[in-house]
């Protein structure tokens, strides 16, 4: 009962994460296109790091896409984000690359 609530309390914080400031998404969405960009690929289509189109995250849960942009990928090029932005700016990233835009 105690994994079935924890569960319940990590997926809905993951759903309804504070939503950044405009001034913060139009910075987010520069770091996207720019940092991440760097390795993704201008468009995201994959570079020295994978594509990060809805298609190639469809099955992928935002928690394991969160915590991926927060601590980075020991042994590849993915830096950990985390000093840069909190987890609900990463959770918004997230729900932002989800819709492609």
């Amino acid at each position: 009962m105690k994994k079935s609530l924890l569960f319940l309390i990590c997926f809905s914080t993951a759903l309804y994460a504070a939503e950044p400031t405009p001034e913060r998404q139009t910075t987010l969405r520069n770091l996207l296109k720019n940092d991440c960009g760097a390795c993704h690929g201008l468009t995201l289509q994959g570079g020295m790091g994978p594509a990060l189109l809805p298609e190639n995250l469809a099955g992928k849960p935002n928690e394991l896409l969160v915590a991926t942009i927060l601590e980075g990928r020991k042994g590849t090029a993915m830096p950990p984000w985390q000093p840069f932005m909190s987890r609900d700016e990463a959770v918004w990233l997230v729900g932002v690359l989800r819709k492609g835009k």
